[in-house]
């Protein structure tokens, strides 16, 4: 029963991601002309689609050579994760499973901390992986995710709800409070297999 709903939030997880490629921004870098030149945007151009088609249910594909890019703006380029985002569907899909009836988490540079009211039925452990797992298959491999069923936990995390990530004054507060979920059960983590 605890896999269907494990897969359920990973199918569900899955589909929010793919959807989530195909940003705005994305459609506007092949609309800009890509590899296949600046007339191949018109397809991927929302307004020409169809009355049945939607960008959620459609694949992001992006090519480009290097001649098409400015190297020297790629060097500033960088990669960024919305965590509010991440935050609100990490909790989202948390409840999704049974039992779970109130979750909040907190995402910050490269850790993603969880609490979470057990469900009456679960063992602690059983709880605890099964968030964790939840968490871990929508959050990029590099974060550390902190799982914890103590009712001060989510006092501890809102703590820091308005902080931000240039801020070194919150650091000792949130290295704090890891330590204390570290004492909650950790539940198993993902192993990726590797291809």
């Amino acid at each position: 029963m605890i896999k269907k709903y494990f897969f359920t939030s990973l199918l569900a997880s899955t589909l929010f991601v793919a959807g989530c490629a195909n940003s705005n921004n994305a459609t506007e870098q092949i609309d800009q002309g890509g590899i296949d030149g600046g007339n191949s945007g018109e397809a991927n151009d929302p307004a020409t689609l169809g009355p049945t088609d939607d960008t959620s249910s459609r694949l992001g594909y992006v090519r480009y050579d290097k001649d098409q890019l400015d190297m020297d703006a790629e060097q500033n380029h960088a990669v960024t994760i919305d965590r509010h985002k991440l935050a609100d569907t990490i909790t989202r899909l948390i409840l999704r499973n049974e039992g779970f009836g109130d979750a909040a988490t907190l995402v910050t540079d490269d850790e993603v901390l969880i609490a979470y009211d057990k469900p009456d039925d679960l063992d602690p452990d059983e709880a605890a992986t099964i968030v964790k797992k939840t968490a871990m298959s929508i959050t990029p491999r590099f974060y550390h995710v902190y799982v914890s069923d103590k009712a001060v936990t989510f006092r501890d995390i809102q703590s820091l709800k308005n902080s931000t990530s240039e801020s070194d004054d919150h650091q000792n507060t949130l290295d704090s409070i890891i330590e204390d979920m570290k004492e909650a059960p950790q539940g198993e983590d993902v192993k990726m297999k590797s291809e």
